[in-house]
């Protein structure tokens, strides 16, 4: 079981509490921090991922995708530098084995084509594990 802390600025600093999460509720405290940190960026967050569609929501989903894409979880439409903008994916457990090798998974495999692509492409592109990885991420990026 993976806990989270949760830091949540407020107007009398950070607050931290303790929560079970997945991938969607690592999604949802990134998401509040964003709004509390940078409350006029404009980001979006992949809704899709998180839910069990019906077969024809599916079929229906699939005909307005671009085939081999995997839309990262989080987009920040923020241009910073040299990059037009920001897109992680949100992991809870690192996609890499110690050696730096992403683990065997077309799914991890799809997903690192992804960021291949749009690194290519002039956005920063990355794997993030955990809501603090996450965090510097955005705040590196945000910075420079």
């Amino acid at each position: 079981m993976t806990i989270l802390i949760v830091a949540i600025v407020g107007s009398v600093g950070f607050k931290f509490t303790k929560m079970k999460h997945k991938e969607y509720d690592l999604q949802v405290s990134v998401c509040k921090w964003l709004d509390l940190k940078y409350p006029k960026v404009l980001y979006m967050s992949d809704t899709v991922a998180s839910l069990k569609l019906t077969m024809g929501q599916a079929m229906r989903n699939k005909k307005i995708q671009k085939d081999g894409f995997k839309t990262p979880d989080l987009i920040i439409f923020e241009p910073r530098g040299k990059y037009h903008g920001l897109f992680i994916e949100l992991k809870i457990k690192s996609p890499f084995k110690k050696n730096g090798e992403l683990y065997k998974s077309d799914h991890l495999e799809g997903q690192q084509k992804t960021i291949n692509d749009l690194n290519e492409l002039g956005y920063l592109a990355a794997f993030s594990t955990g809501f603090d990885e996450t965090i510097e991420i955005i705040q590196d990026y945000m910075n420079s």
